[in-house]
């Protein structure tokens, strides 16, 4: 079913929306959410949590890309429930050393006055990403917003782990000069 029908369903309080959107997305929710907790149970709390906020927040949004739209709610709460279980064991699994690589060059903030440069740091780090060739853009991609591990990616792109992390490096130095330029001190 084509994405505004869906939405228009969510608009409509049409609970059939959740069940298509859990056929037509729910595949792709469960590898982001999988791939920052590693936990099955908690993968499937995340993605019914996704149906839940997109059924309460599609009323006053219409989403640009519902794919997108969705994949952000499931990022954003598995992030959260990651934090919320493993705060005080920090150092076990891939997503902390996944935030600390980005930190070098891209750091968060949760003061309101800052959403403004949040927002402008949003559209810098887009337009870097759009710069950049496919392999690299996806390398990036694959790592910083799905979470997945070197050694899946570098078996995904036929490459030496050292050189997925590598030229991971070499990206985020790339990122935090173009940053610099814009103006962006991290």
């Amino acid at each position: 079913m084509d994405d505004n029908k869906i939405i228009k369903l969510y608009w409509e309080r049409n609970t059939s929306a959740i069940n298509i959107t859990e056929r037509k997305y729910g595949g792709y929710c469960k590898s982001i959410a999988y791939n920052i907790l590693k936990n099955n149970e908690d993968t499937e709390e995340c993605v019914n949590d996704t149906y839940l906020k997109a059924w309460n927040s599609m009323p006053e949004n219409w989403p640009h890309r519902l794919e997108v739209y969705l994949g952000t709610i499931t990022r954003n709460l598995s992030f959260n429930k990651y934090r919320q279980k493993y705060s005080d064991k920090r150092g076990n699994g891939n997503l902390p050393l996944v935030l600390d690589e980005l930190a070098e060059c891209v750091s968060g903030n949760d003061s309101p006055e800052k959403s403004l440069e949040e927002k402008e740091l949003i559209l810098f780090i887009n337009d870097f990403l759009a710069s950049l060739p496919a392999k690299k853009r996806n390398l990036f991609v694959r790592r910083y917003w799905y979470a997945d591990s070197i050694s899946d990616i570098a078996k995904d792109y036929n490459m030496s782990a050292g050189s997925v992390t590598s030229n991971l490096k070499r990206i985020r130095e790339k990122l935090k000069s173009y940053l610099l330029k814009r103006g962006i001190h991290i």
